[in-house]
């Protein structure tokens, strides 16, 4: 299954792809920047810096600063990655920043039940504009 992230909702798309991909189902998620997060701007940049900023370099913990890892890392909260099943259903998951070539000819889907037209609020930010302040 080939998903279409622009304008869907982070943890609504990281839990409807981990349910999927614990089905045993092949997910990959193509345009992870294009992802959105829901809520304030100002609460969503600060907490997300907090937890770039946290550790070292060199032991960790390790945060991702892209898009397509920090919608990855999202889903691998999801699953229980330390088990076995969780471990293979994480290897079936796989994001990427636009469309690679080998997908650009392939039937791409969208999930129009995790949609962000369907937010109560105009509050939110979108996964490149947030990496583009971490860096």
């Amino acid at each position: 299954m080939i998903i279409d992230g622009t304008n869907l909702i982070l943890g609504r798309l990281a839990s409807f792809t981990a349910k999927r991909a614990m089905q045993g189902e092949e997910i990959i998620i193509v345009n992870s920047e294009k992802v959105v997060i829901s809520g304030k701007k100002d609460n969503i940049y600060s907490r997300y810096k907090v937890k770039s900023d946290r550790g070292n370099t060199l032991k960790g913990p390790f945060f991702p600063r892209l898009a397509d890892r920090l919608v990855r890392r999202t889903i691998r909260g999801m699953l229980p990655y330390k088990q076995s099943k969780g471990k293979k259903a994480f290897e079936r998951v796989m994001c990427y920043l636009g469309v690679p070539e080998k997908y650009k000819n392939e039937k791409i889907e969208t999930v129009n039940e995790i949609n962000f037209n369907k937010l109560k609020t105009a509050r939110f930010i979108r996964l490149d504009k947030l990496t583009g302040l971490l860096k």
